[in-house]
């Protein structure tokens, strides 16, 4: 196999050789200009996937009449409901509470909801596959249009919900009036592009991110935590941490009671954390690779050596676990045997079922992410944030439009709420190499991906896996997490937990309706299919952290003594108390 280089190059170009030329850095800054009005989004990824999906739709009439016929079906249906016949023919999705108010039972508010759901079911139908069509243009089709409806859905409009119409009875227009005042300040906010400041009772440091303890380490990337002992006894080997670097990190480290960090801790484990810098223009050059010998393997370093070369209980969380697989690949590949364990947190190793992300991608998409961010030495926050709330805009968007402008409700504060708007940036670099390589190319688990001019295999690995999915995951679905089972031999333990991205891994026990699914499979097993899985393994109750610290409790030796906080004859003393300062930038 011929060796492939780990990093692409940041964008094609033509015409030119040299990137500096000025016809290109001309053609560079209007693109930049150009995907600053659309925040990122390629008009011409949405002109192809109309134009794909109408042109073979135009040459099938078979599939024309069965469209008529399907919503003359639905018109009479709507029809039907409205004059008083039979139940209700369509129901929100179980994740759509726009029309969970008791008044849109009654008409006329029954028969709006009715057409409007119908014409949904329609444009489900309308948007299949095609003989011919792109499915990726098919599945752009089919979001577009439901972003569409979403616009147009009856529960927006002051008149046509009866939920804001009762609102605005009881308070004689008093929800109005705190709307307006809700929409201007939000609106000058925008103008000014100024950031939400965090709430008074959930500050970071004191009610959030505070579990007690160290910075011991910092470089360019990272500060290294190192949490302070709260048991007489430790396990000897340490647990590292590694979250993704498109959030703060104190997503595992919250309020006290829901701390996954903190309930490590108090179980007798040393923990240890990545808290990864906020990146600025300075960073632009910062590549993937930067991240895992830089972050990853840096951290890994300091562990090693604070805790007296004992094996690490390594942990990913969502990209952070991606880096993670590739680092211990690359370990595997090296002879590198200081992996006790390695446990991925809603991290993907595959690409090829990622999720309505992938709608976000192809060349015209990326290309234009690249040229903001050359612009820019990095991609805003805001300009992610939009892509996952367009995910679930009808619940993240409108619903949450509704009940501020027209009810006039300010959502209270919680500590998800708040870190959740406490996004970061990404390096150009980085963010271009993680795109292009890893979900448009897939390289990872096509045997393509190379680190120092030689190629990694997830086979490789040899370390005890506890891999984690969550049922309701629209950035890293269950089906493409648990499809690390696929590429890999070992000792794997796979659980499937309630509840989406962020609220499926933050589950602490006593956190009421959780339960999971857990399954081991022990080396050499032969591959069971996800949903084969599924329909095996029944549902457990409660929490799944307890069945994980059971699981690393196997893994590691006797409790001993706690190691000190840092090791500053080695170079790691301590520097800060946690959670430090990279957090804290904004």
């Amino acid at each position: 196999m011929p060796h492939i280089t780990m990093t692409p190059p940041p964008a094609k170009h033509t015409g030119h050789d040299k990137l500096g030329h000025p016809h290109d850095l001309l053609d560079r800054a209007l693109r930049a200009h150009f995907a600053r009005l659309t925040m990122g989004a390629s008009p011409h990824s949405a002109a192809d996937a109309w134009f794909d999906w109408a042109v073979h739709l135009s040459r099938a009439p078979g599939r024309q009449l069965e469209l008529a016929e399907h919503g003359v079906e639905n018109a009479w249906k709507v029809f039907a409901h409205a004059i008083g016949q039979g139940e209700p023919p369509f129901a929100p999705g179980p994740n759509d509470h726009r029309f969970t108010h008791h008044g849109w039972a009654k008409p006329p508010f029954n028969a709006m909801q009715q057409a409007y759901l119908a014409l949904e079911d329609w444009w489900d139908h309308a948007a299949c596959d095609i003989p011919g069509l792109q499915h990726s243009d098919a599945q752009r089709v089919h979001f577009m249009a439901r972003q569409a409806l979403d616009m147009v859905s009856p529960s927006n409009l002051l008149f046509t919900n009866p939920e804001t119409i009762e609102a605005t009875a009881k308070s004689r227009g008093g929800n109005l009036a705190l709307g307006a005042q809700l929409f201007w300040r939000d609106l000058m906010k925008a103008a000014l592009h100024e950031k939400d400041t965090p709430p008074e009772n959930f500050q970071v440091g004191r009610d959030l991110a505070c579990t007690p303890g160290k910075v011991v380490y910092r470089n360019e990337l990272f500060e290294l935590l190192q949490y302070t002992p709260q048991t007489d006894t430790v396990r000897p080997e340490p647990i590292l941490i590694v979250p993704a670097w498109i959030m703060k990190y104190y997503i595992l480290d919250l309020r006290p009671e829901n701390s996954l960090i903190n309930y490590l801790v108090g179980q007798g484990f040393t923990v240890f954390c990545i808290s990864w810098i906020n990146p600025g223009p300075e960073l632009r050059d910062v590549s993937l690779d930067d991240y895992r010998a830089k972050g990853v393997m840096a951290a890994m370093d300091a562990v090693s050596t604070i805790s007296g070369g004992e094996k690490i209980h390594a942990t990913g969380y969502c990209l952070g676990g991606t880096i993670l697989a590739i680092a211990a690949a690359t370990m595997a590949r090296d002879g590198d045997d200081r992996l006790a364990s390695m446990t991925l947190l809603a991290a993907q190793t595959d690409f090829t079922e990622a999720g309505e992300l992938l709608l976000f991608l192809d060349e015209s998409q990326v290309s234009l992410l690249e040229d903001l961010m050359y612009d820019q030495g990095y991609l805003d926050a805001a300009q992610m944030v939009g892509a996952f709330r367009a995910i679930r805009a009808e619940d993240l968007v409108w619903t949450r439009a509704v009940r501020r402008y027209l009810m006039g409700i300010e959502e209270a504060a919680t500590d998800l709420g708040t870190w959740n708007a406490d996004a970061t940036r990404m390096p150009a670099r980085m963010h271009s190499e993680y795109l292009r390589g890893l979900f448009m190319e897939n390289r990872l688990t096509a045997g393509r991906f190379a680190v120092n001019g030689r190629v990694i295999a997830l086979s490789d690995i040899t370390a005890p896996i506890f891999l984690v999915g969550t049922e309701k995951d629209h950035i890293a679905p269950w089906q493409s997490v648990y499809k690390t089972k696929l590429f890999t031999d070992g000792d794997l333990t796979f659980v499937l937990t309630k509840g989406g991205h962020n609220g499926g891994i933050v589950s602490e026990p006593g956190h009421k309706g959780r339960h999971y699914r857990i399954h081991h499979r022990p080396p050499g097993a032969l591959y069971t299919g996800p949903e084969e899985w599924f329909a095996t393994n029944g549902q457990i109750e409660g929490s799944w952290w307890p069945a994980w610290t059971d699981w690393l409790a196997g893994k590691s030796g006797d409790p001993t003594d706690p190691p000190p906080l840092g090791a500053p004859k080695a170079g790691y003393r301590p520097l800060d108390d946690a959670p430090g300062s990279y957090v804290l930038q904004r």
